[in-house]
């Protein structure tokens, strides 16, 4: 892999992961359009180092434009996916209380195609239950704000958690663009 691949990868990583990166959120997805041999060698290359810091990516979804990237800090989804209200939720679409989180990642995965996604994924990446029941009864519309998900509930709550994520993008994003590669940023 070229340093400029290597470059470009870290700062759309920085850029669509932050929160998860600088620990303030479970999980993001990022898309890529990049060959995924590229980015499959990138993602091996830097397991150790996600690794160090709790974290974990997977290749979910690839088709012939695209790569969706799953980033989590394990210790974050493991919390999120275990509370009873998501594990309910969960149950609606058939995974399982007894699924640990990387059974229940596959399942996604396996229910995931590109240009489609499958409504459960909002708990896969901490969304309130309230906003990913509002995007599915609405149908994606009528939303009371519309930022990192749709929100349908709690409007003001959203809008800080908005900002919270704006504020780890420009950190880290400003880090990358000072020369730093990704994992000495995220420090």
């Amino acid at each position: 892999m070229s340093e400029a691949e290597h470059r470009n990868i870290d700062s759309i990583l920085a850029f669509h992961g932050a929160p998860t990166l600088l620990g303030v959120k479970c999980a993001n997805l990022v898309s890529f359009n990049r060959e995924r041999h590229v980015l499959s060698e990138y993602l091996q290359e830097c397991s150790c180092q996600l690794c160090a810091r709790g974290l974990r990516a997977a290749i979910l979804c690839k088709c012939r434009e695209r790569s969706l990237v799953y980033i989590y800090n394990e210790k974050m989804l493991g919390a999120w996916l275990s509370m009873p209200e998501v594990q309910a939720f969960l149950e609606e679409y058939g995974y399982t209380s007894d699924m640990d989180t990387d059974e229940k990642l596959r399942t996604l995965a396996q229910r995931m195609s590109c240009g489609s996604f499958p409504h459960e994924i909002g708990a896969f990446l901490g969304y309130p239950l309230g906003d990913i029941r509002g995007f599915i009864s609405n149908k994606g519309k009528n939303c009371l704000l519309c930022g990192y998900w749709k929100v349908y509930e709690n409007k003001e709550k959203a809008q800080q958690t908005f900002d919270i994520y704006d504020r780890c993008r420009l950190i880290l994003s400003d880090r990358i663009n000072r020369g730093l590669e990704l994992f000495q940023a995220v420090k």
